[in-house]
C-alpha cells in the first residue's frame, strides 16, 4: 500500500493574516506553509502525519505532494526528518490561479511515479486532535469492505456543516448513502464531517482522470466533488470509518481560530493523560419476571447503591490489568489458606473480566468502523458485590470497564447505544468466557434504576434487543434483601430448564409466558403504588419458579431463606440465580424483627437502598 501526503495549497486567509498581523508573535512564521506550522506539542503539523505512517509493515512508500512556490521548505524539511528527498513531488504551480486541484496533484503522483496499488490520502495541514490513533486499524477495516474508505468525525457544537463534506453512513453496512460538500444549514441531518484521509483500491484510480477531464477548473477538482460524483452520481461503494477525535483543515481559517484550535486542542492532550477516569455499576435485583429474561419473557430489575463495582482507568506508557488483591489472589499465608479460599471463592476473578471486556472493546469498534487511539491505560477494579449470590456482580465489572473504555476513548451513545451497550456485555460473559447469563441484568445496569424489559421473540429477531422503559421511583417501599454468608455456585440454579424450553415442553413454556404476565400485573401495580398486589405477584413469581425448576435445585439454602421471610409475612423471591432473597415487608416492625431473624440464621440482611441516577452522580461516574 502507498501513502501520498498533499501539501500542495496555496496561502489563503491565514498566510496572509500571519504575513501582515501587527502584534509581532508570528512574524516567524512569515512564509512557513501551512503544514509546517506549529502544532500541538511543539511538533509541526506534518511531523505528526510523518510520524503516523512512517511504517514500513503498512506502506511501501510515501510521497508528498506540494507546489513549487514552497517546495524549497519542504525539500528542507525531508532531508532533517528522514523523509527520502526524492519522493518529494513539485506540482509546478505558484499561485492560487495556476493551482492544478487536489484531485490532479493526486493524479500527478500516481502517473508520474506509474503507481499500481492501494492508496492512502491525507491532507498533511490537518489540525488533529488526537496524535496517536491507530492507522493499522484504518487498513484492516479498508481491507474488509468491498470499497473505498471515507474517514470521518462527528462536528463539535461550535463547527457548522456548511464548512465541511458531510456524510450519512449506514450504521449496520458502514457505507455511505450520500455524500455532500459544504450543504446549506437544514439540507442535511447528519453531523458526521469527512476529513481529507481516505483509501482508495488500485482498480478505481482510473476515475481520478474520468473525473478531471469533468472539471476544466481547478477549483472545482477538489474531493468534495469528486466523492459527490463517485457515491451520489456513480452510486459506488465507499464506505465510512469513524475517528473519535476532532480534525481541522487549518488552510481554511484564519489566524484567530488558528490558534484558537491550537489552545483547545493542546489542552486536551494537557489534561487527559492526568486525570484518571472512574466509573461506577450497580448491583441489581430483579423484582419481578426473572428467570423469563433468557426465554423470550417480561422482568422488572432494579439498580441498588448498597453495592457497586468500580473501575479505574489511569493513561500509561504500557496496557496494564492490575489483579485485585482480594479476589484475583496470588499469594497466600499457606497451603491450607489457598485450599480455603479456593474452596470459597473459586478460581475466577475479576481480571478475566477485564481483559475480556478490553478485547471485546477492540473487535467491536474495529468492525464498527471506529479507529481507536494508540494510548495505552492501566485498568484496576474494586467491587463490594457478594460473589455467588446472583447480584449480578460479573456483569457490572464489565458494564464500568465499558464506560471507562468509551469515556477514554471518546465513544458517544451514538457509536454504542445502550440496547447495543447490554448486548455487547452479555457478550463479553456468554461468547468470551462462557458464563451462563440472561440480558436482564447487563439492561438494568446500562440503563440503571428501575427497569422495564420485554424481551419478546419478535422484537429480539426484528430488531436485536428488546423493549425497556425507565420507570418512576419515587414512593418505592421498603424492598429488603438477605443473601447466604456462604453460597454455593449460583449457575446451577439453571438446571436444564433451557434445553427443556427450547425442545417447547408446554410446561416451560406456559411458565415463561406466565412470568411475563405477572411482569405486566406488577408494572400497573407499581405505576398505581399498589405495594399489596405487587408484594403477591413476588410471592407468585416465586411459587411458578419453585414448580419448574424443582427444591433439589433451587437447594436448602435458598428454601431456608424463603421459609425464614414467611414466617413473618413478607413477600419473598429470588432477584437473581440464587443464593439470595428479595422481599417486600410493608410491617415496618416486623421488617426489624425479620432482620434479626436472618442474621440469627446467620444471613446477610440489608434494608435495599435503590440506585436512581436521576438524583445521583451521571451515568454512575465518581
Amino acid at each position: 500500500m502507498i501513502c501520498i501526503v498533499l501539501v500542495a495549497g496555496h496561502g489563503t486567509v491565514l498566510e496572509t493574516q500571519i504575513k501582515y498581523d501587527d502584534t509581532g508573535l508570528y512574524s516567524h512564521l512569515t512564509g512557513v506553509p501551512k503544514a509546517l506550522l506549529p502544532g500541538i506539542g511543539g511538533k509541526k503539523i506534518l511531523d505528526f502525519w510523518w510520524e503516523t505512517v512512517n511504517t514500513r509493515q503498512l506502506f511501501t512508500e510515501v510521497y508528498l505532494v506540494t507546489n513549487a512556490d514552497k517546495y524549497k521548505h519542504y525539500e528542507r524539511w525531508a532531508t532533517a526528518n528522514d523523509f527520502p528527498v526524492e519522493n518529494v513531488v513539485n506540482d509546478g504551480s505558484t499561485t492560487l490561479e495556476d493551482r492544478l486541484g487536489a484531485v490532479a496533484d493526486l493524479q500527478l503522483v500516481i502517473h508520474s511515479r506509474r503507481l499500481q496499488d492501494d492508496i492512502v490520502v491525507i491532507a498533511g495541514d490537518m489540525l488533529c486532535a488526537d496524535h496517536n490513533f491507530d492507522i493499522a486499524q484504518v487498513i484492516r477495516f479498508f481491507r474488509s469492505k468491498p470499497g473505498e474508505l471515507i474517514i470521518y468525525y462527528e462536528l463539535e457544537e461550535s463547527e457548522k456543516s456548511s464548512s465541511r463534506g458531510i456524510v450519512e453512513v449506514c450504521p449496520d453496512s458502514h457505507r455511505i448513502s450520500r455524500f455532500l460538500e459544504k450543504p446549506h444549514d437544514g439540507l442535511i441531518q447528519s453531523r458526521l464531517a469527512s476529513v481529507v484521509f481516505y483509501c482508495i483500491q488500485r482498480d478505481s484510480l482510473s476515475l481520478l482522470s474520468d473525473f478531471i477531464k469533468m472539471q476544466p477548473r481547478a477549483a472545482d477538482r477538489s474531493f468534495g466533488r469528486f466523492w459527490e460524483w463517485f457515491i451520489n452520481e456513480k452510486q459506488l461503494d465507499v464506505f465510512g470509518m469513524k475517528l473519535p477525535t476532532g480534525f481541522q483543515l487549518i488552510g481554511q481559517v484564519g489566524l484567530s481560530d488558528y490558534t484558537k484550535w491550537l489552545t483547545h486542542y493542546s489542552n486536551k492532550q494537557l489534561d487527559n493523560p492526568t486525570k484518571p477516569i472512574t466509573c461506577r455499576s450497580y448491583a441489581r435485583v430483579g423484582l419481578i419476571g426473572n428467570p423469563s429474561d433468557g426465554f423470550n419473557g417480561k422482568t422488572i430489575a432494579m439498580t441498588i447503591s448498597n453495592f457497586w463495582a468500580e473501575v479505574t482507568l489511569t493513561e500509561s506508557q504500557t496496557l496494564v490489568l492490575v489483579p485485585h488483591p482480594l479476589n484475583d489472589p496470588t499469594e497466600f499465608g499457606s497451603l491450607q489458606d489457598l485450599f480455603c479460599i479456593s474452596r470459597k471463592e473459586g478460581y475466577l476473578g475479576g481480571l478475566r473480566l477485564l481483559q475480556a471486556t478490553c478485547k471485546k472493546f477492540y473487535q467491536f469498534c474495529s468492525k464498527q468502523g471506529i479507529a481507536l487511539t494508540k494510548q495505552n491505560f492501566t485498568l484496576k477494579y474494586d467491587t463490594n458485590i457478594p460473589r455467588q449470590v446472583g447480584l449480578a456482580g460479573s456483569s457490572a465489572i464489565v458494564s464500568a470497564t465499558l464506560k471507562c473504555l468509551m469515556k477514554f476513548y471518546n465513544i458517544t451513545d451514538n457509536d454504542l447505544p445502550k440496547p447495543i451497550r447490554a448486548n455487547f456485555i452479555l457478550s463479553v460473559e456468554t461468547d468470551e468466557l462462557f458464563i451462563t447469563a440472561g440480558l436482564q441484568d447487563r439492561v438494568v445496569q446500562v440503563y440503571e434504576g428501575l427497569v422495564y424489559m420485554d424481551f419478546s421473540k419478535t422484537l429480539m429477531e426484528d430488531q436485536g434487543y428488546g423493549n425497556y422503559v425507565s420507570m418512576d421511583m419515587n414512593g418505592l417501599p421498603p424492598f429488603w434483601l438477605a443473601y447466604l454468608s456462604d453460597p454455593s455456585d449460583s449457575g446451577r440454579i439453571h438446571s436444564n430448564i433451557r434445553q427443556r424450553w427450547l425442545s417447547g415442553e408446554s410446561v416451560v413454556v406456559e411458565a415463561m409466558e406466565t412470568f411475563a404476565e405477572l411482569t405486566d400485573r406488577a408494572r400497573a401495580a407499581i405505576q398505581t403504588g399498589d405495594w399489596s398486589t405487587l408484594a403477591q405477584l413476588m410471592d407468585q413469581n416465586f411459587e411458578l419458579r419453585r414448580t419448574i425448576y424443582t427444591d433439589d435445585c433451587l437447594g436448602p439454602g435458598n428454601l431456608k431463606m424463603v421459609q425464614l421471610a414467611k414466617q413473618f409475612g413478607s413477600s419473598v423471591k429470588l432477584p437473581g440465580s440464587g443464593g439470595a432473597v428479595v422481599g417486600l415487608c410493608l410491617d415496618n416492625a416486623r421488617l426489624m424483627e425479620m432482620r434479626q431473624a436472618f442474621q440469627e440464621a446467620g444471613c446477610v440482611f440489608c434494608v435495599i437502598g435503590p440506585y436512581n441516577p436521576s438524583i445521583s452522580t451521571a451515568s454512575g461516574q465518581h
